[in-house]
C-alpha cells in the first residue's frame, strides 16, 4: 500500500527510475551507499512504487534476491510515477 511521504533518498532513487535502470546506474547517479539504496529499493517495492526486472530480461514479477541487488534492474510503476509528479508540485 502506498504511503504519504517519501524520504529524500527514496525520492532521489525513484526519480532515476522513469525508465528501467540497473543498480550500478542508481549508485552512480544518486551517490548513495549500497546499503541505503538496497533498503530504499525494498521499501519502494513494498509500497508498489517500483517493479523489479532481471537485468538480462524484460520480465517483471520474478523472484527478487535482496542479497544480490546488482543483478536486477528497477523501474517506477504507474503509482511511483504519480508519486514523483505529486511530490514535485
Amino acid at each position: 500500500m502506498p504511503r504519504e511521504k517519501l524520504t529524500g533518498s527514496e525520492r532521489k532513487i525513484l526519480r532515476e527510475l522513469i525508465f528501467p535502470e540497473t543498480f550500478d546506474h542508481i549508485i552512480s547517479e544518486t551517490e548513495l551507499t549500497y546499503g541505503e539504496i538496497r533498503n530504499d529499493l525494498i521499501q519502494l517495492m513494498n509500497h508498489g512504487y517500483i517493479e523489479v526486472y532481471q537485468s538480462d530480461s524484460k520480465q517483471s514479477g520474478i523472484y527478487f534476491d535482496s542479497d544480490n541487488v546488482q543483478f536486477f534492474s528497477f523501474k517506477a510503476t504507474k503509482i511511483g510515477l504519480k508519486k514523483i509528479q505529486n511530490d514535485s508540485v
